[in-house]
């Protein structure tokens, strides 16, 4: 089975070795450091005590590479309209492309959404870039479960968490999706089919479109942030905000934010992936993880003061440093 990893980043690099010790044939399109340093060295992964090593064809251009049987996209949604105009010659006619990310993705509302199904979304897909050159019937989308982290280019390391979601935007039980899960079960992770795969990502966003920006503009670890009772009713609020819209979308969360609390506690002094980012000087995902959010209420109607005022003073951090346009 031919699999190419479009992001071989920390996720992405994640999945990529594993699916190569399971027998697939690995290619990854990357850039700069990490492409010189897949080509030199190969992939490598750290688990636990284990250090594997993993072959692969490692090029900056896609055509280079050919038709694939699956594409995993690991990248970081400010690259998305980049990858999909380049995107084009590894997919074939029966080729699964696999979304690996945070955030709302630009196809949320394929085949759902109650009234607002088909709706374009220009908080992630300002010109409708990503669904021009994506084809609709080729997406699985995908929640990542799981924390990983890159030590150098072309070095991941496994932290903690083993779980991918997966699931067709229709809610459809196909063949080919049942077919790629029991590929990631038989390579070991925790993969599973929902039935509702946006609801999935609408149950992990509502955990981290709070804690990640709070992060990224404060420097602080998880553990602080909920520490502060003035920061954590923040977080609160604008988690009720994102309740109420999914409930009008028909994705309702029975949990309540202290709940959700209480699960992202047991992280520990956890440091978010957009933190990682600020830190290495890289762009933030704000459009995917709250910008979206903010869309999505004028869409449904739904007041979100809390969530945007998260969304101007994420975005102005971001922007004095250069990493949000």
């Amino acid at each position: 089975m031919k699999v190419c990893i479009y992001g071989a980043g920390a996720i992405g690099g994640w999945i990529g070795a594993h699916l190569a010790q399971q027998g697939c044939s690995l290619s990854a399109v990357a850039r700069g450091a990490t492409l010189e340093a897949l080509q030199q060295n190969g992939l490598v992964l750290l688990q636990g005590d284990q250090e594997i090593h993993t072959s692969l064809m490692a090029r900056e251009n896609p055509a280079d590479l050919g038709v694939q049987d699956l594409v995993i996209l690991a990248v970081k949604a400010p690259a998305m309209a980049d990858v999909a105009r380049r995107i084009g010659p590894l997919i074939g006619p029966n080729t699964v492309v696999l979304t690996a990310m945070n955030g709302v993705p630009w196809w949320f509302l394929q085949g759902f959404g109650g009234a607002l199904a088909g709706t374009h979304l220009d908080s992630v897909d300002p010109d409708g870039v990503i669904a021009q050159h994506i084809p609709a019937p080729h997406i699985v989308g995908g929640v990542v479960h799981a924390s990983c982290s890159v030590d150098v280019p072309g070095v991941i390391r496994h932290h903690f968490g083993n779980g991918l979601i997966l699931g067709e935007p229709s809610g459809a039980d196909t063949p080919r999706v049942q077919a790629l899960a029991a590929l990631l079960v038989q390579a070991g992770f925790n993969a599973t089919v929902s039935p509702q795969i946006q609801k999935d990502v609408w149950y992990k966003l509502w955990g981290n479109m709070t804690i990640n920006p709070i992060s990224a503009f404060t420097g602080a670890t998880t553990d602080v942030i909920l520490d502060d009772p003035l920061v954590r009713d923040f977080v609160s609020r604008i988690m009720l905000e994102a309740k109420a819209i999914g409930e009008r979308i028909g994705i309702p969360i029975a949990q309540t934010p202290e709940d959700r609390h209480a699960v992202t506690r047991k992280l520990g002094a956890f440091r978010t992936s957009m933190l990682q980012d600020v830190d290495a000087g890289k762009p933030v995902e704000l459009d995917a993880l709250v910008s979206a959010v903010r869309e999505l209420g004028q869409l449904t109607g739904v007041a979100t003061p809390f969530t945007d005022a998260l969304l101007g003073l994420s975005r102005l951090h971001a922007r004095g440093l250069g990493l949000y346009p």
